[in-house]
């Protein structure tokens, strides 16, 4: 009677030590076809991501730059400036505008964009701040003085 499952055993045995089936092995192959793509669009992405963070925040950068300079003078001549920086072979180019502050004709509203481009998409950067009162420009609204 003992020699019956001892057979079976070893014949159990042998199966497992000779390796994988075909159908696992296509199981296996099926299931990396479909994770190494997704893993590689996954790490674009992120990739993708780290580039435009970078360079949003080189923008802003660069607007906080503009607008410093911007309230350090007084007395602008024109309503809107503009050019151009390079950093790290990127151009990001500047605009500076200066209106009438909505709530008040005495204070100039300056607002600094800088656009960039990121994986063939244009995207920007705009800041404001209030200027000096000097700088309000003549004849924006009507104000009444006593």
């Amino acid at each position: 009677m003992k020699s019956g499952p001892v057979s079976n055993n070893r014949a159990s045995r042998r199966r497992r030590q000779q390796g994988y089936t075909l159908a696992e092995t296509l199981a296996a192959l099926l299931f990396l076809a479909i994770v190494i793509p997704a893993v590689v669009e996954a790490l674009h992405v992120a990739g993708r991501a780290g580039t435009v963070s970078v360079r949003r925040a080189v923008a802003a950068r660069i607007a906080e730059r503009v607008l410093t300079e911007a309230t350090l003078q007084t007395n602008l001549n024109t309503t809107a400036q503009s050019g151009t920086q390079v950093e790290g072979g990127v151009d990001y180019p500047w605009t500076l505008t200066r209106e009438n502050w909505v709530q008040s004709t005495q204070l100039p509203q300056l607002t600094a964009e800088v656009r960039f481009l990121t994986q063939g998409q244009e995207s920007s950067v705009r800041l404001s701040t209030l200027g000096h009162p000097v700088d309000a420009i003549p004849g924006g609204s009507p104000t009444t003085t006593r």
